[in-house]
Formats: C-alpha cells, structure tokens, sequence
C-alpha cells in the first residue's frame, strides 16, 4: 500500500501537474502521444501480439499521430478519423486470414476493440480541452470523476460493503461500494459545476446547468466502473495481473488510466451533445 501511495504522489506531483499546467502548449499532445503508444504496446503484449510488427506498427503510428491530429483538427480530420479506423479493422482481418494461423482472429478483434477504447478515450481528453467551450478547464473531470469514483467506491465499500457486486469478475468490489462511487462522482460534479459557473465563466459565457453537471457526473461514476471492470475482465480472461509495471503498485498506463479513458469517451459525448443543444 505504501508503494502504491508514494507512487501515485509522485506521479500525480512531477508527472501529471507539468502536463495540465502546460496544456495549451505542445506538452500535452506529446504526453498523450506516449502515454497512448505505451497502452499500446501492453494490450498488444496482453494478447500476444506485440511481436507481430504486421499488426503492432500501424496500430503505433496511429496512436502516435492522432493526439496531434486531433490538436489541428479540422472538417476534413472528423471525416478521416472515422475511415481511417475502417481502414485498419479491415486491414487487421486481413491480416488474420493471411497470418496462417499467426495471428489468431480473436486476438485480433479482441486487440482492435482495446485499441479503439484507447485510442477514442485519450483522443477525448485533447477534444475536450481543445474544441469544447470551457474545455481548458472541463477536460479535468476526466480525471476527477475516475478518481472520486475509484476512491469513495473504495472507502464507501470498505465500510459499508455487504454485497458482492461481480464477484466473478472482481472479488472485492461491492454493490455498496458502486453506489458509494457513484453518489460522490454525482456530487463532486455538481461542486466542480459551482466553481466552474462561478470563478472560470468568462464575462458573457455561458453557464453550465447544475443538473446536467449532475446527470453526466451520475453517468461518468457508471462508466467508470464498468470501464475498470471490462478491463479486469480481460485481465481474468489473458491470466495476467497487470498490463504494465510503469507505475509501481499501480501497474501499467492501462492499469492506471482505465477508468479515465471510459469517462473522457462519456465526457467527449456529453459536451458535444450539450454544444449540439446550446448548452
């Protein structure tokens, strides 16, 4: 426990801090751009596919040019996103047929749908803060809501729990502890709504709902829990305990940015849903 606490201190003090501090400068597309090419690399090697360079480098070269893409984004790259990731499953079911038994179709698929959630949940985090009103300061609830669900599930469970949530796929967590999570993330959204209506509203910008702050934070919990346990699952499923061993006690960026990938997809979705409306 030790460990895992010093390790998230420093990583949050001298890793996290520098990048949302420089975040309007090219920092934070290059952390994205590692971050996504380390995920990578470990569900690659989670479905034993790292060594296929066959399958391995378009999948790279894609997670390392997307968060600059997405940083000059333009209606001409809404459009390529979308056919460029047609483009690649078709080309990684052909390179299963053609493989001879190499690459095993299912590895492949299961390889392609843990890419795309990776690659969707960091290209998120830029979207927000880039293109979304507000989005400098938004985005940061992609790691508020995975945090404060993560924590107060935890705490909530560890006091409370009675009833085992999905035993079969992680012992420890609770229906308590679900609740728990869910309840702070709904309120901790609604506080970060407070601040954001009262202190970063720019004179005649636009307000954001309390009760569409609390909705998506209601949302988000959900997400982020299922996000944490569809990648236990998958752990379960490749017998391995983490993806990576990057962070200490924590284990690898998809160990430690699951939860934050699922609610930058719900986060990405909602704010451009409230733009569609006006909001």
């Amino acid at each position: 426990m030790f460990k895992r606490i010093l390790t998230g201190v420093i990583a949050f003090c001298f890793v996290l801090v520098p990048i949302l501090f420089f975040a309007d400068t090219v920092v934070l597309p290059i952390a994205v751009a590692v971050f996504s090419l380390i995920a990578t690399y470990e569900l690659l090697h989670c479905v034993g596919l790292h060594k296929n360079l066959w399958v391995s480098i378009p999948l790279y070269l894609v997670s390392a040019a997307l968060p600059f893409g997405v940083r000059m984004m333009t209606l001409v790259t809404v459009f390529a996103l979308p056919l460029s990731l047609c483009v690649i499953l078709l080309y990684l079911l052909a390179v299963a047929v053609f493989s001879h038994g190499k690459a095993d179709i299912q590895d492949v698929s299961t390889a392609f749908m843990l890419w795309l959630y990776t690659l969707l949940g960091f290209f998120g985090l830029i979207m927000v803060h880039d293109h979304i009103r507000g989005g400098e300061y938004l985005y940061l609830l992609a790691f508020l809501g995975a945090w404060v669900t993560d924590i107060f599930a935890y705490f909530t469970g560890m006091l409370l729990g009675r009833h085992k949530l999905i035993p079969d796929v992680s012992p420890k967590k609770t229906v308590e502890g679900a609740i728990g999570g869910v309840v702070f993330c709904t309120l901790s959204f609604v506080g970060f709504g407070l601040i954001y209506n009262n202190f970063w509203v720019a004179d005649g910008g636009k307000t954001i709902p309390l009760v569409a702050m609390a909705i998506v934070g209601f949302l988000v919990s959900i997400v982020s829990q299922v996000g944490d346990l569809s990648l236990s699952l998958l752990k379960r499923k490749y017998g391995i305990k983490d993806f990576g061993k990057l962070f200490p006690g924590h284990g690898g960026v998809l160990d430690r940015f699951d939860s934050v990938l699922a609610v930058s997809i719900m986060l990405t979705v909602s704010f451009v849903v409230f733009t569609m409306l006006g909001l």
